[in-house]
């Protein structure tokens, strides 16, 4: 090759580094600033927002990961979340019951591995089968642990209701209950479980769930471990969703039961991945502020515009409506949801300001 010839692909080599170098640090200081904007929110938001509508939407957030690890990255379909979120819960508030000395971080963390525990077990069928079978068995589980948790009540204390109560929330001596300290509690997980789910799928393991998504067939032929990283991906994704279960209950709702975790919340979930883009983790958080943000906005249209005139069941269906006919739509003309409209319409932005 020429010394010309090199020098080109040698700057051409140098100029993608310095734009990915770039498009890093941007990528970087916008999580900084947004990281920032999240902390200090509690200084000007009052205890409406704090509690209805933040808390809600980052533990919406936190289940949507983890069930995108398992069907964005993975590929394994499942309609069991409020199943795994209710193992979470029940396996925190035990925990917190019956062993008080374990700090709350670690009865969390507990909580999540029980439900990924469980969610290997329900996994166990994607070794022979795939699609809507698999949905079948998931929703099968989603079911059985609904029922699991009504008819025993050593899971509730013996409550009468068959319902947990939030227990003390504290942490290093500082109490958490304040709706102020469950934010930032809320916040703390979430940020923690985000990060470590980005090294995850940028990890090996992440690369074999993609491997398997694509084609587990192909996957298999050149040594990969299909049924080890299915039911990996069925551990971390259900140990993640435990997690943001015990935070529903606790902090957020306060008290819950099993219906609580129905087959609603485990649509809302898959909702709110498909919205905000499959395999995509700033999809989770785009999809639940759509899921959390868009009833809200409804809500106050239906009562500043047209004066209360419209009957509120007749608000909330046509919310169900627009639900239906968005994911339609999302699925037909962008599969990869509102993660992959916004990522083209800022590379559009950049290359006219570049012009």
């Amino acid at each position: 090759m020429s010394t010309v010839g090199t020098e080109t692909i040698e700057g051409f080599s140098s100029s993608r580094e310095i734009a990915q170098s770039a498009r890093d640090r941007l990528r970087a200081g916008s999580v900084v600033v947004l990281l920032a904007a999240l902390t200090a929110i509690p200084l000007v938001a009052n205890d409406y927002w704090l509690n209805a509508v933040l808390i809600p939407f980052l533990i919406m957030s936190l289940t949507a990961l983890g069930l995108n690890l398992l069907m964005g990255y993975a590929g394994q379909a499942s309609l069991g979340s409020g199943g795994f979120m209710s193992v979470g819960a029940y396996a925190t508030y035990n925990l917190l019951l019956r062993l008080p000395e374990l700090p709350l971080p670690v009865s969390l963390l507990l909580g999540g591995v029980i439900s990924g525990l469980v969610g290997v077990i329900a996994g166990l069928p994607s070794l022979r089968i795939k699609g809507f079978y698999l949905v079948a068995s998931t929703l099968a589980t989603q079911f059985l642990l609904e029922w699991l948790f009504n008819q025993y009540g050593w899971f509730s204390n013996y409550s009468t209701s068959s319902s947990i109560s939030a227990p003390r929330l504290a942490f290093l001596g500082h109490d958490l209950s304040s709706p102020t300290g469950r934010y930032l509690l809320t916040l703390a997980t979430v940020v923690v479980v985000t990060a470590t789910a980005v090294r995850l799928v940028r990890s090996q393991t992440g690369r074999t769930w993609m491997a398997i998504r694509d084609m587990d067939t192909a996957a298999s032929v050149i040594g990969v471990p299909v049924s080890a990283g299915k039911l990996k991906a069925f551990f971390v994704s259900s140990l993640v969703i435990g997690i943001a279960g015990a935070l529903w209950a606790f902090a957020y709702l306060g008290t819950v039961d099993a219906r609580s975790f129905n087959l609603d919340r485990s649509f809302q979930v898959m909702f709110a991945i498909i919205i905000g883009g499959m395999g995509s983790i700033s999809g989770n958080f785009l999809g639940a502020a759509f899921m959390i943000f868009l009833p809200i906005l409804l809500d106050h249209l239906g009562s500043g515009v047209f004066g209360g005139a419209i009957d509120p069941g007749q608000l909330e269906n046509f919310q169900k409506a627009l639900f239906g006919a968005l994911i339609v739509w999302f699925l037909i003309k962008e599969p990869r949801g509102l993660a992959a409209l916004l990522s083209r319409a800022w590379t559009q932005l950049v290359s006219r300001i570049n012009r």
